[in-house]
């Protein structure tokens, strides 16, 4: 395997990834150690293109955006479903949010010794018309995901619902009094319509959904929520207008004037524990320290 450390985890959370590297490298004497000198993509693929054999595992320890930048490299590369990802998260709980919904313990001794002896299981992706892709789920506008406890786990929903909380609720209706718009948005969900660009939407969720995009549409108001699953998802902005931001993985993108998604059935092979974490799981508290 090729073990590949974000040197964010390296600065946050050194402790873990010692630990990480020494389980790793015991249960995988031919593992291939890979340190990162900065957290970006081109590195990565650099990385990738000449120390990773073909079909090696990939393992990421580091937060989401690590994981979402090694997602984003091997799709580019076609390597998705021909490699198994293993992930060991290191990082502040609020960083490791989706690496812990889909199912990965957030303990670096569990995490470690479920690369080394868990089932690789495949998953769907959302892919965009741009070439990206999502592994877990995209929110509109852009905000942190907040997770019901043990949502995602193996063989439950990916996404149940990307949720502001009540200080954000609040703030949302202070930007209202101040003026500040929600944006109009027309969300098409292959031939249905789930908001018009007309009626001001609060938030939009897609995931991938056995096959299909769940999509999630809040309108402005209390229980105006629509849901549909589809084959195609298009979300539209304004025009002339500034065009949406949406969050996806952890990671801010935008703003863009329309997106397109589908789904990718069985795109990438995540390793998970055997047998899938009970709701209790915790996320344990980073520790400072340099390996």
């Amino acid at each position: 395997m090729l073990i590949v450390i974000d040197p964010i985890a390296r600065r946050t959370d050194g402790e873990s990834v010692r630990i990480a590297r020494d389980v790793l490298c015991a249960g995988s004497p031919d593992a291939r150690l890979c340190l990162l000198e900065q957290p970006r993509e081109q590195e990565l693929a650099r990385v990738l293109a000449h120390r990773a054999g073909a079909g090696r595992p990939v393992v990421v320890v580091g937060d989401d955006r690590a994981v979402a930048r090694a997602v984003r490299v091997l799709h580019r590369r076609g390597e998705l479903a021909g490699r198994a990802l293993g992930v060991v998260p290191v990082g502040p709980p609020r960083s490791v949010l989706v690496a812990r919904g889909l199912g990965v313990p957030c303990d670096a001794v569990r995490a470690s010794r479920t690369v080394l002896n868990g089932t690789a299981r495949s998953l769907d992706l959302l892919e965009d018309d741009s070439g990206g892709v999502v592994l877990d789920s995209l929110g509109i506008p852009s905000g942190p995901p907040e997770r019901p406890a043990g949502s995602g786990a193996a063989g439950e929903p990916r996404l149940l619902w990307w949720r502001r909380g009540e200080r954000a609720a609040r703030a949302g209706r202070a930007g209202r009094a101040a003026g500040v718009p929600h944006p109009l948005l027309r969300v098409e969900a292959d031939d249905a319509l789930l908001a018009d660009g007309v009626r001001p939407v609060e938030q939009v969720s897609v995931s991938a959904d056995a096959g299909l995009a769940r999509v999630v549409v809040r309108h402005q108001g209390e229980g105006a929520v629509v849901t549909a699953h589809a084959k195609e998802v298009r979300v539209s902005g304004p025009e002339p207008g500034p065009g949406f931001c949406y969050r996806a993985d952890a990671v801010e993108f935008g703003p863009a004037r329309s997106r397109v998604w589908h789904v990718r059935p069985d795109a990438l092979r995540l390793t998970l524990p055997a047998t899938p974490l009970p709701p209790t799981t915790t996320i344990p508290a980073p520790r400072s320290g340099t390996p």
